[in-house]
């Protein structure tokens, strides 16, 4: 698993956080790897820092880690970085790409075949946010990692047994 700034660990200095970033191309194969890479993220904060992470929210992290990276390889030239970082009980993902343009949720039509990524993020999401950069813009949604003290399949985040 490749390391961002927050240590050789993985935990940001105060033990605080469980945090992972890496830049990807920007080509086809840049989708299923931020998603592998998301999984593999979670996975690792489950078994080594103890982090509770529901089935639920590793599928809905996969989710709009597809979405939103799908959406910068698709509407912005270049590079992109992801950002991954867990804290308050919550994953955060953060995509950043190079167009400076924010995308905007379409109207509910049900012809509409495809494009409605942004809304289902939107819908799933515990919080989410889009904001302009110097360079480009920067798209987070954090995914909250259990639904209650016994999470959403009865598991309290944690594998069953």
């Amino acid at each position: 698993m490749e390391r961002g700034p927050a240590g050789e660990d993985g935990i940001v200095p105060g033990g605080r956080a469980v945090r992972f970033s890496v830049a990807l191309e920007g080509d086809g194969t840049c989708i299923a790897r931020a998603r592998h890479l998301a999984a593999d993220f979670l996975q690792h904060a489950r078994t080594v820092h103890a982090v509770p992470v529901s089935q639920r929210a590793l599928d809905l992290t996969q989710l709009v880690v597809s979405e939103l990276v799908t959406n910068a390889c698709k509407y912005a030239p270049g590079p992109l970085l992801m950002d991954l970082r867990i804290a308050d009980g919550a994953v955060e993902i953060v995509v950043w790409d190079t167009d400076p343009v924010l995308p905007q949720a379409r109207a509910v039509n049900a012809d509409r075949v495809g494009q409605h990524g942004l809304e289902i993020v939107m819908a799933i999401a515990q919080g989410f946010e889009m904001q302009r950069e110097p360079v480009g813009k920067r798209i987070s949604a954090r995914i909250a990692l259990t639904d209650g003290p016994d999470g959403p399949d009865g598991s309290g985040g944690h594998p069953p047994r």
